[in-house]
């Protein structure tokens, strides 16, 4: 990444890989040129925060990881949700509308769409629900987009399609958050966002755009939705000079 920034005007990354359960960092490597690093706990207690003191008006920075991701898809439709008073405390807040997750406004229509289904395989409907509404279009949204923008204009990307699953379930009373994270099967290349639902006492990752799985997706942060978790943040405009995200799998022998 190469972006020209304001002096005296750090910006906050949320851009390494986390140590969470299901994937071990094995490698990982943040070199950002002419800058003193400090970093914090990411949102939830997952990832980190890195603010970069720059000594001039560029960020110039390279990240490279090696992560070993051990979870695996369960079957949605074998997940029971859990009623909201028998939630845990620090989960109960997923099931609240949020900046760019207004469920509340989705509410009439997951009723009437999904209101036959419970559990998992709620979930399930909901993202190939989005799946197939919805058209994979970079550049139809930007930094304001709500799911509810999404859901009328029926295009986004993996931004926008998280976003709208997450209302989803929440609209449903089901816990949802939206989390960045790397995967090999993105295309074109860049983060990639996903939901996480929380059904059977734990979270499992959905990507309604179908470009990740749980086997191969590794997790950044997560938080109510994007705005907990922007991969880089500035108080003032920051102008991109460059961008670019390689991911490849590597196979045991």
């Amino acid at each position: 990444m190469d972006y020209a920034v304001t002096q005296a005007d750090p910006p906050v990354l949320v851009l390494t890989a986390a140590e969470v359960a299901g994937q071990s960092v094995r490698e990982s490597r943040l070199d950002i040129e002419n800058a003193a690093l400090r970093c914090a706990e990411g949102e939830g207690g997952i990832g980190k925060r890195v603010w970069a003191f720059l000594e001039g008006t560029q960020m110039s920075l390279r990240y490279r990881a090696t992560v070993d991701v051990e979870r695996r898809a369960a079957a949605l439709n074998g997940l029971d949700a859990r009623p909201v008073h028998a939630l845990p405390n620090d989960v109960v807040t997923f099931v609240r509308p949020s900046r760019y997750c207004p469920s509340d406004l989705l509410a009439s229509f997951a009723e009437r769409e999904f209101g036959h289904l419970k559990g998992g395989e709620k979930i399930a409907a909901m993202a190939h629900w989005i799946a197939g509404a919805l058209k994979y279009s970079p550049g139809s949204s930007g930094p304001a987009t709500t799911a509810v923008d999404t859901f009328v204009s029926r295009e986004g990307v993996c931004r926008d399609y998280a976003h709208l699953l997450c209302s989803l379930a929440r609209a449903a009373f089901i816990p949802a958050r939206y989390t960045s994270g790397y995967s090999a099967g993105v295309t074109p290349p860049d983060f990639h966002a996903v939901a996480e639902i929380w059904l059977d006492g734990a979270w499992h990752l959905v990507d309604p755009t179908g470009m990740s799985s749980p086997a191969d997706f590794v997790i950044i942060g997560s938080g109510r939705d994007a705005s907990d978790i922007p991969f880089m943040e500035t108080e003032k405009p920051a102008l991109l000079i460059r961008q670019s995200v390689d991911v490849a799998y590597a196979y045991p022998d």
